[in-house]
């Protein structure tokens, strides 16, 4: 049986509640990190890293192909600009409407993670207590 949150001790819930203290994740810090989104911030320190990197090259690639249609602009046809510009506004788009959902899984994201260190935390007070009994 799993052991729960109720099952514990006052002793066990000061313990748990302290590490929870130096490990859960703040909705508060997390929305300010997403001002920050574009480069995929608060996915980081929600320790999403594979969506993170990928927001942070979704950025790379819209400013790689910003920079590459204001340097030919001047060097190359129009053709060459418009396709660069238009690949730039496509990444844009796609990186702005990944912010605005994030905005709304950004509670579910930080209550998981606070959720999953609690059940770590649990476990290894449960392992903790089975090793003093035996």
């Amino acid at each position: 049986m799993q052991l729960t949150k109720h099952d514990l001790s006052v002793n066990e819930l000061m313990v748990l509640n302290s590490e929870l203290r130096n490990s859960e994740k703040s909705l508060g810090i997390a929305y300010l990190m997403l001002i920050g989104g574009h480069l995929g911030i608060h996915r980081f320190y929600l320790k999403r890293k594979k969506t993170a990197f990928g927001q942070l090259a979704l950025f790379l690639f819209a400013g790689l192909f910003y920079i590459l249609a204001a340097v030919s602009g001047v060097f190359q046809n129009n053709t060459f600009v418009i396709l660069c510009f238009l690949l730039t506004a496509l990444a844009a788009i796609a990186l702005a409407i990944w912010i605005i959902v994030d905005l709304f899984l950004l509670p579910g994201m930080v209550n998981a993670w606070n959720t999953q260190v609690e059940q770590q935390l649990i476990s290894r007070i449960a392992q903790f207590r089975n090793q003093q009994q035996s």
